[in-house]
């Protein structure tokens, strides 16, 4: 399962649509928003994608991680628009049979998905600053 929403993400939904009873292991990993950036306070931040696009590579890196590793679930779920501090911005769950499997797909889902998805992030800092933040960069 792949998607893109204006919703706030459902993690409980999300782990559980991953579950299987041949896998003994799932990784869930949630970005969430957090308050500060190096000495930045952040307000609030701002997603921004083309779903259609975005979309589409996602469902890329769950097609490659299905070739890498045993996956059995694998869900990847972005929000966009505007998130508060402590929003869920991006859900990735991975079940495999091991454990293993589990966290090394779950961690490279995560870390390529930041860098090759069109899913840009604008952060609004209490000084009245803000930053576009694109893809790769964060």
């Amino acid at each position: 399962m792949v998607e893109i929403t204006k919703l706030p993400l459902d993690c409980a939904r999300i782990t559980e649509s991953v579950r299987h009873p041949n896998a003994g292991a799932v990784c869930t990993f949630l970005g969430t928003v957090r308050e500060m950036t190096g000495d930045l306070r952040t307000v609030h931040l701002e997603y921004e994608a083309y779903p259609e696009m975005a979309a589409k590579k996602l469902a890329e890196l769950e097609a490659e991680a299905r070739r890498k590793w045993p996956v059995i679930g694998l869900a990847l779920s972005h929000r966009v628009g505007r998130l508060e501090l402590g929003d869920v911005s991006v859900v990735v769950a991975v079940s495999c049979p091991h454990r293993g499997d589990a966290f090394e797909a779950c961690r490279w889902l995560i870390d390529t998905l930041k860098e090759v998805v069109p899913i840009w992030k604008r952060e609004k800092w209490d000084d009245g600053r803000e930053e576009w933040i694109h893809p790769g960069m964060s």
